[in-house]
């Protein structure tokens, strides 16, 4: 099945759907690096910038180097956290515009699934990163708990069986903990490790839940908003129905994440 379009461009459309969950665990992967004050950091796929958001707030970073293809994530990212230490520019994580061992950090948070050829970006990450320098990378578990998107894809499957093959989870074999660290020792890094880092995502009500699917920004709000609106309608019910609810009303999920580390080898 060829699904529609999926859209990267508005990131006030991205932000209430994926990029509130993504900063509590871009701070996990920064803390959890360890990378001392003072280090040059490239950011890859920053997207609305919840990633470089971290490493401005906790590693004292002498510089932060955003790079997307999305101009429009850029413009948001640029918004809010440019000036200063941080810089963002367009690129293409297969051919960053960087030469050999400029930082000392490189980092990728959501993306490594998304590129055509996540081995080439991996690689890149590893070439302009210093040796000794720390390369890392996290990823949704889409097949498993990323629960918000999970329970997204399992109703709509249900009510359009075609819907299933657009399914995060079964699209990207990538975002495992063995093929994610398979990656960086392809590349040539060395110690690499991996971890799950989980974090709540509570939704006030369904609407806080629901009405970020219609911003069309990704797979599934790209397979919401492609629905005439009386499909659209039978698969937001459809989702109310499924969703756990608490005895406020609110959505109590999960999101995990897969990351994976490594040092350039000396």
């Amino acid at each position: 099945m060829v699904g529609p379009a999926e859209v990267w461009a508005a990131g006030d459309a991205y932000e209430p759907y994926i990029g509130r969950w993504s900063r509590p665990v871009a701070r996990e992967l920064v803390a959890w690096l360890g990378v001392a004050g003072r280090a040059t950091w490239l950011d890859v796929g920053c997207g609305t910038g919840a990633l470089s958001q971290a490493i401005l707030e906790a590693a004292d970073p002498a510089v932060v180097v955003g790079v997307d293809p999305s101009a429009g994530f850029l413009a948001h990212a640029r918004d809010r956290l440019g000036g200063g230490v941080a810089r963002f520019a367009v690129a293409d994580a297969r051919r960053l515009p960087l030469a050999d061992a400029r930082v000392d950090a490189a980092v990728s948070g959501l993306v490594l699934n998304f590129v055509p050829d996540p081995a080439a970006a991996v690689a890149e990450l590893a070439r302009v990163t210093r040796p000794g320098g720390r390369v890392a990378a996290y990823v949704w578990d889409y097949a498993g708990r990323m629960e918000l998107i999970r329970h997204f894809w399992a109703a709509a499957a249900a009510l359009d069986a075609a819907a299933a093959e657009l399914d995060e989870g079964r699209r990207f074999g990538l975002c495992r903990p063995g093929p994610l660290a398979g990656l960086f020792r392809d590349a040539g890094l060395a110690e690499v490790a991996g971890r799950p880092i989980e974090v709540p995502t509570r939704f006030r009500d369904f609407d806080d839940y629901w009405t970020p699917f219609l911003g069309g920004q990704g797979p599934a709000p790209g397979y919401a908003m492609a629905l005439d609106e009386e499909r659209r309608g039978a698969l937001r019910e459809a989702l109310r129905a499924r969703l756990p609810v608490a005895a406020d009303g609110s959505i109590p999920l999960v999101a995990r994440a897969w990351a994976v580390a490594g040092t350039r080898a000396r």
